[in-house]
């Protein structure tokens, strides 16, 4: 493996998200501690589903790096698909954590004490999981990896929510009014719920094979007009889908009837090259047919 290919890894990254974790966990935890805020404790607990998260994108990530087997020729890229499912589905259990400790405060208010170096610590925190998040997001763009992306943008929730925890705890130190602490906290609870429903969502639509997003398919289709428009021949029954950072793409193509096999199997080869250039890590399948036979018509369908 090249320096170059270790230094985009995703377990690399998946290593960073771990670390951060960890490291937010321990002031999160210090400045609820010093203050008592349950608003505090909502956002300590949220670093913990990070935690937890990135160990499983991590193990996600190993799996999904194996070479096809005999028993997975597609490979094993629908691994991240689970991680992100499995994210969500830790976000959602947080949320409930978050409004068992919340709703009692909210019953019977307390003091918040050391307002000011509990805050400190927690944007310090904030401003490591931001840190994180931006580096994260540049490396899913670049390895085009759904778990770093559901990592990134997690990670990018936490920092609203410290941002919305830290001006909770700031109003309720000014204004007095105690309740406050464990409405914010509530409020975030509602939030990353739904941040756990679009990763689940995400992650459901992955594993039913979902098509490639339309600007991809487009660069696809550019490819096909143009070879319509140079040579005699006509492509259709063309379908998609994505598999982890793998994407799969088919078609028939119909090509003069007197042509010879060198020359059919030399266009498709070239078709599949082309859509390779502008998708790195796409498998073509291609399928020859005569354009003027009628059944190479009507075979459009899944089983055609």
């Amino acid at each position: 493996m090249s320096t170059a290919t270790q230094h985009h890894n995703p377990r690399n990254f998946a290593w960073l998200s771990i670390a951060a974790a960890l490291a937010t966990i321990i002031l999160k935890v210090g400045a609820w501690q010093l203050t008592g805020s349950v608003g505090l404790l909502s956002d300590a607990l949220e670093s913990g589903v990070n935690l937890v998260a990135a160990i499983v994108a991590l193990i996600a990530l190993t799996i999904a790096a194996r070479e096809p087997d005999e028993e997975h020729a597609y490979g094993h890229g629908k691994a991240e698909y689970f991680s992100s499912g499995v994210e969500g589905g830790l976000i959602i259990l947080a949320a409930v954590g978050i409004f068992i400790s919340a709703i009692p405060r909210l019953l019977q208010p307390q003091e918040i004490e050391r307002v000011g170096i509990g805050l400190a610590i927690a944007v310090i925190a904030a401003i490591i999981n931001g840190l994180v998040g931006w580096r994260l997001m540049i490396a899913a763009r670049q390895t085009r990896s759904i778990v770093l992306r559901a990592d990134a943008h997690h990670l990018f929730t936490d920092v609203w929510t410290s941002v919305g925890v830290v001006a909770g705890v700031a109003l309720v130190a000014f204004t007095g009014w105690l309740r406050l602490d464990a409405i914010i906290a509530i409020a975030i609870g509602i939030n990353i719920i739904f941040t756990g429903y679009k990763l689940v969502n995400a992650s459901i639509h992955g594993l039913l094979d979902t098509a490639i997003p339309m600007e991809d398919l487009d660069k696809v289709e550019r490819v096909l007009r143009r070879y319509q428009m140079e040579h005699d021949i006509v492509t259709h029954a063309l379908r998609t889908r994505e598999s982890g950072t793998r994407r799969f793409v088919s078609m028939h193509v119909l090509v003069p009837g007197d042509w010879t096999v060198r020359q059919g199997h030399d266009l498709v080869g070239a078709i599949e090259r082309d859509i390779r250039d502008v998708l790195p890590e796409t498998t073509v399948f291609t399928h020859l047919e005569p354009i003027d036979e009628p059944e190479s018509w009507d075979d459009a369908g899944l089983d055609g």
